[in-house]
């Protein structure tokens, strides 16, 4: 696999999430190099990334290796997005351009013709098009950076469950789209904020206490209070 140098850095990461590098395991140089075609000059400079980000962890006498997160923090990570999430769509309402409306109302169409017809396969990454706009759309390029990482964060350590009513997920995402329309930062905040509860709540981690058994995440986020009619 040959791959552009500055490329490197997305690859072993979208590969960490993916399952390829197991936690804990080692990354070497030489052998990453050789995967994806490169120098280990890039490969270097990625493993320093990837450690920064969580992703890597050097260790005495072996190296960089495959982080373990705990469950503790795994739990702290969707804590952060349920606090950052409703932020960045109440920096959207104030902030988003008509370029960003235009991409919110597509994907929300499509989203909820998605959702009638069953098409529960790509109702996944129309959802994480939908979070990634919209937190583009905040204006805030330190609030974007932070909520895709926690979101190639999240999909390392979750499996997620397809909701119940992808339906009524997407109404609330044509709820969302319309209070940043309407200027209305407060209402777009409640919305995603009972939007990204109900989504934690679909959470199971992929390794709990060690073992390999899928469990409820458990957080401590209060539960969100709506205001206005519902959407």
């Amino acid at each position: 696999m040959r791959i552009p140098a500055h490329s490197v850095c997305t690859a072993i990461r979208d590969d960490i999430v993916a399952g390829v590098y197991e936690r804990g395991g080692r990354l070497t140089e030489e052998l990453l190099a050789r995967r994806y075609g490169v120098s280990r000059v890039p490969v270097r400079e990625a493993l320093r990334t990837l450690e920064a980000e969580g992703f890597v962890v050097t260790r005495r006498h072996a190296g960089a290796c495959v982080a373990e997160p705990t469950e503790q923090e795994a739990s702290d990570l969707l804590e952060m997005r349920m606090l950052l999430e409703p932020l960045g769509a109440a920096r959207a309402a104030q902030r988003r351009t008509e370029a960003h409306l235009k991409v919110l109302r597509g994907l929300v169409r499509l989203g909820q013709e998605r959702a009638r017809r069953g098409h529960s396969e790509d109702l996944r990454s129309l959802g994480g098009w939908f979070h990634e706009t919209l937190a583009q759309a905040s204006g805030s390029p330190a609030l974007t950076s932070t909520l895709a990482q926690l979101r190639h964060k999240i999909a390392w350590m979750y499996a997620v469950e397809a909701p119940a009513n992808p339906a009524e997920s997407w109404a609330e995402h044509g709820g969302i789209v319309d209070a940043v329309a309407r200027g209305d930062s407060e209402r777009a905040r409640a919305i995603t904020s009972l939007h990204a509860e109900r989504a934690a709540a679909a959470h199971r981690l992929r390794f709990p206490g060690g073992g390999d058994r899928p469990d409820r995440v458990r957080t401590s986020q209060p539960p969100v209070n709506m205001t206005g009619p519902r959407h």
